[in-house]
């Protein structure tokens, strides 16, 4: 079905429409916009289970503030496909994910009602703060709601936000969308009741109208008043206890049902009439509505295409982090000092295996990439091997815990980088494109780039038993691509392919050599005879490596990286070293954000594909022989 195929879905076209929805029709509503969901992500992929867990949630926020005007922020933002839908984009959903389309996370620059892009944990506090200061300054009355996952509060800048933010008592709101923890039942009714009366608006319309007669009432008015807060303290202690953010400055409601329409209304319109910051505690279920999902919602999480009746994943392909997974699972079966730690992403980096099989030297830290670096450095300085399994895009967030407490400390640490490269349709914040350039920077570090499942199993070996120090190994999102019959690794860090007499050479890593390969065949069949150097450890390059390079007279470099402090330009450095002469030409990502598409479709807009690097080789020999 599309936008205009549903009863009700079919009439919002901005929020203000929401407005005149029943209650009845409301629910209607989120259970259109589940099928729609439903059907978008078995197309596109995406996020599904985390965007049906949160449709009431968005749906009542913006009936019940002033978008834009009131400005929601949403953490990581993987939950805000729901609210593109009801943001003028529905006619668009089709599209998201897609090259043009709609991106997958808020987008400031797509729509006014995406107030802050987001595409990391743990960011929406801080930005919310910041903007509800700005308003403040400006003279405007507007509410600022920030929404925060369970998830995403195990990260530390939630904390930094909560604290900094908790002084601040205009329009401000954090909503808490739990859904993993669950009401204890020992106070479970007790605690929803409490919740439900906190957050009528009568009850506060009432508390303010007593406290102010006591205000005014001689003698006994201010002793009453005082007595009433302690009892009501004691009591609610008691049977409700204080809660860490009712300390840190909010005022606590919840916890509170998120896919009770008539909760999360009553809740929002209270936190509109306190003076404090709010925080509201709801609880929702991850992939609500969509049977495979609830019952598996780790694997709907981020999901690509998929059948929807049957709920079966269209691609079975063994990727790179399922095989370093079991590599891992291997060294640490003979090896007792070999600890795997993860940052929430213990299926997304291949270590399901490994967390059930080596329990005790499993650790999943949370979203807490900072701490997960440090706290591996404590295992290392004991002398344990940790290995840490994360994404790209994700290890930007430690740079500081590599270089200070790692690098600093010459302790040996293995970054097992997952999503190196360009990772297709996720987008411009998920791109693996910067983690070299960025480690590159530190010193004494080693680096690993295979293109292969078994030029991973070595790099794994060598990282953990023949190197010291930070070591990192990155590879691809999916598995291996192609590898010509006559092909044959020789060393672990570098690797001729090729007829060595030629006077041009590539020189690439990663995946990129299995297109320079295909680019290869393909110049061969033009008259164009080429060699291809591919590195397998970046860095430190070679010195053989260069000296070999040196003598050739064209020389390609295909980078599927960020050319500003890439190994491309190490590589050229060390050719001027050894006095090289003759032409070098870097392909690689220069001051730009690679924006959503398919990694196909990427490679090929920077010229990283088989046909992009086949033409540039053709136009710079043209031009070199043009010059003579």
């Amino acid at each position: 079905m599309n936008g205009t195929d549903f009863e009700y879905l079919s009439k919002i076209k901005y929020p203000s429409d929401l407005k005149n929805l029943s209650d009845t029709e409301l629910k209607k509503l989120c259970a259109e916009i589940r099928e729609k969901l439903v059907e978008t992500v078995s197309k596109n992929g995406g996020h599904l289970s985390p965007n049906l867990g949160t449709v009431e949630l968005t749906v009542m926020l913006h009936y019940c503030f002033n978008t834009p005007k009131d400005s929601i922020v949403w953490d990581v933002g993987h939950q805000s496909y729901t609210h593109k839908m009801l943001t003028g984009r529905l006619s668009e959903i089709d599209t998201i994910r897609c090259k043009g389309g709609l991106s997958g996370f808020p987008k400031r620059l797509e729509s006014k009602y995406d107030s802050f892009n987001s595409g990391h944990s743990s960011t929406s506090i801080s930005a919310a703060y910041g903007i509800a200061r700005a308003k403040v300054l400006q003279g405007d009355p507007s509410y600022t709601i920030a929404v925060i996952g369970d998830g995403s509060l195990t990260g530390g800048m939630a904390y930094e936000g909560l604290n900094n933010a908790g002084r601040f008592n205009k329009n401000f709101i954090v909503v808490l969308n739990d859904n993993k923890m669950s009401i204890s039942k020992n106070v479970g009714a007790m605690a929803r009741y409490l919740g439900s009366v906190r957050v009528k608006p009568w009850y506060i319309r009432f508390k303010r109208k007593v406290e102010k007669v006591l205000m005014h009432t001689p003698l006994i008015g201010q002793p009453l008043r005082r007595f009433l807060r302690g009892s009501k303290s004691r009591i609610k202690n008691m049977i409700y206890k204080n809660t860490l953010f009712d300390f840190l400055g909010y005022t606590y409601l919840g916890p509170i049902d998120g896919h009770d329409i008539e909760e999360l209304k009553n809740a929002f319109t209270a936190a509109k009439t306190i003076n404090s910051p709010v925080l509201i505690h709801i609880v929702t279920k991850k992939g609500k509505g969509y049977g495979p999902a609830e019952n598996n919602p780790k694997e709907f999480h981020g999901v690509g295409k998929f059948d929807i009746d049957t709920g079966e994943v269209i691609s079975n392909k063994k990727g790179f982090s399922a095989f370093f997974g079991e590599c891992l699972c291997n060294i640490a079966q003979n090896d007792k000092k070999i600890v795997g730690i993860t940052a929430a992403m213990t299926l997304g980096t291949g270590l399901s295996n490994f967390s059930k099989e080596y329990k005790e030297r499993f650790f999943d830290v949370g979203i807490a990439e900072e701490h997960a670096v440090t706290f591996a450095c404590g295992l290392a300085s004991k002398g344990m091997i940790p290995v840490f399994a994360v994404y790209s895009t994700f290890l930007q967030r430690s740079y500081d815990q590599i270089l200070h407490d790692a690098a600093m400390q010459k302790l040996h640490i293995i970054l097992a980088i997952d999503r190196a490269g360009i990772v297709g349709d996720d987008g411009e914040t998920h791109q693996g494109v910067f983690d070299v350039s960025m480690l590159n920077s530190i010193p004494e570090t080693t680096i690993f780039s295979p293109c292969y499942f078994s030029e991973l199993e070595h790099s794994l070996f060598a990282s953990v038993y023949m190197c010291s120090g930070v070591t990192a190994i990155r590879y691809p999102r999916g598995g291996e691509l192609y590898m010509p019959e006559d092909y044959t690794d020789s060393s672990i860090n570098f690797t001729v392919y090729g007829n060595k007499e030629s006077k041009n050479l590539i020189i690439t890593y990663g995946r990129l050599f299995s297109y320079t390969c295909l680019a290869k065949e393909k110049l061969q069949e033009q008259g164009i005879d080429i060699c291809i150097l591919k590195l397998c450890r970046i860095k430190p390059v070679d010195k053989k490596a260069v000296k070999i390079a040196k003598d050739f007279k064209n020389l390609f470099f295909f980078e599927e990286g960020i050319k500003s402090g890439g190994i491309a330009e190490t590589f050229e450095d060390l050719l001027t070293e050894e006095n090289f002469s003759g032409n070098y030409h870097i392909q690689a990502i220069d001051e730009i954000y690679v924006q959503h598409q398919s990694v196909n479709e990427a490679l090929s807009e920077l010229n990283l594909d088989e046909k992009g690097i086949t033409e540039i080789i053709i136009k710079n020999i043209n031009n070199s022989n043009k010059e003579k």
